[in-house]
């Protein structure tokens, strides 16, 4: 990965755990089975690119762009996306393990999420409009301020959040999940 500029590469087994690649553009590229744990990836664009089955936790994006990345069966426990650049931000994850990962004050408009682990993830000041939670456990997962006009949550579990502090307007729960909205009032529903 030492030249500045890559175009339409399947990068496959890399092991980059703990050390640092920054001033790199990645287009069209393919991650498979990488472990970029605890990596410095901060400065870098990622543009049309894939990750699948790579470890990505605790990795720094510092300024990075990702604009239209998919993460498929990725670890990225820990990571903070809120440094990322925002311009064009849009990432997509399925089959993912996202716990304790900090989505602050992001634009995620139309974001899916699929059958991804979200737990004690903070989507604080984040912007959610459209977003889907299709199959996500959302344990102890903080939603603040956050905008879920029109999100979906009807398959999503273990979640609660504050319809006070947040904006709901439209957004989709199944009635079971819709408990998790009464949570801060300690009520029994049977």
């Amino acid at each position: 990965m030492q030249e500045t500029l890559h175009q339409n590469k399947t990068f496959d087994q890399l092991n980059y755990t703990g050390k640092g690649v920054a001033g790199r553009e990645f287009e069209d590229c393919t991650f498979t089975n990488c472990d970029f744990s605890s990596t410095n990836l901060s400065n870098n664009s990622f543009s049309d690119c894939r990750f699948e089955d790579c470890n990505l936790s605790l990795v720094q994006l510092s300024n990075s762009k990702l604009h239209d990345v998919t993460f498929t069966n990725c670890k990225l426990v820990g990571v903070d996306f809120s440094q990322c650049y925002d311009f064009l931000f849009a990432v997509r994850f399925k089959g993912c393990s996202l716990d304790y990962t900090y989505f602050g004050k992001k634009n995620l408009k139309k974001t899916v999420f699929e059958s991804c682990s979200i737990k004690e993830a903070n989507f604080t000041d984040s912007d959610l409009t459209q977003a889907s939670f299709l199959e996500c456990d959302l344990a102890r997962t903080v939603f603040q301020r956050s905008n879920l006009e029109k999100a979906d949550f009807r398959t999503a579990y273990n979640y609660t959040l504050d319809p006070e502090l947040n904006r709901i307007k439209k957004a989709k729960f199944s009635v079971q999940g819709a408990l998790g909205l009464l949570a801060k009032y300690d009520i029994e529903v049977k």
